[in-house]
């Protein structure tokens, strides 16, 4: 549903998408980015913004399970989508991913502002390739920037997610 926002007097629009398995609208812009969006808007204050270019990838969300660069992306083309932010990786009980739970293991979280892009990307990747070679994971994650240390942890993580079977939930190792 098209209105005028009063506070812009910019046309909005009504958007309406499932995200982390939840049913969310939000009336916003044309111009609003699905990050903003979800920050913003719905609160979401996981999904980080680094760039603004597309670049970095710290603002990488699932669409329809597939990583997406929020930052880039209108919030009005992700309507009917579904949207899997970093808070909607962990179980609905709280428990971690397996991917969450490699990081945290593998001390892959650094300083942790790159972390709900690497995760959300390592989850994708996972799906598609359930026991990558390392050169699958250092191309899996090179959209992916670390301003810390180096991606030794990170790699390290993906390799020890796939153990615990990140691509096969409910079969996880202990």
């Amino acid at each position: 549903m098209e209105g005028i926002s009063a506070e812009t007097a910019e046309e909005t629009f009504e958007v309406e998408l499932t995200v982390n398995g939840v049913h969310r609208g939000a009336r916003v812009p044309a111009r609003r980015l699905l990050s903003d969006l979800l920050r913003h808007d719905l609160r979401l204050t996981g999904t980080h913004v680094g760039c603004e270019h597309g670049v970095c990838g710290c603002c990488t969300v699932l669409l329809d399970g597939e990583p997406v660069r929020s930052c880039l992306m209108f919030a009005v083309t992700a309507a009917g989508h579904e949207i899997t932010t970093v808070e909607g990786l962990a179980a609905p009980d709280g428990t971690m991913s397996p991917v969450q739970r490699a990081f945290q293991e593998c001390h892959g979280l650094q300083c942790g502002f790159c972390t709900p892009g690497f995760l959300c990307t390592v989850t994708a990747l996972l799906r598609e390739t359930p026991d990558p070679t390392d050169e699958e994971i250092v191309e899996g994650v090179s959209g992916n920037l670390c301003r810390c240390t180096g991606y030794q942890n990170i790699v390290k993580s993906v390799r020890r997610a796939a153990e615990l079977g990140a691509s096969r939930p409910g079969e996880e190792e202990s």
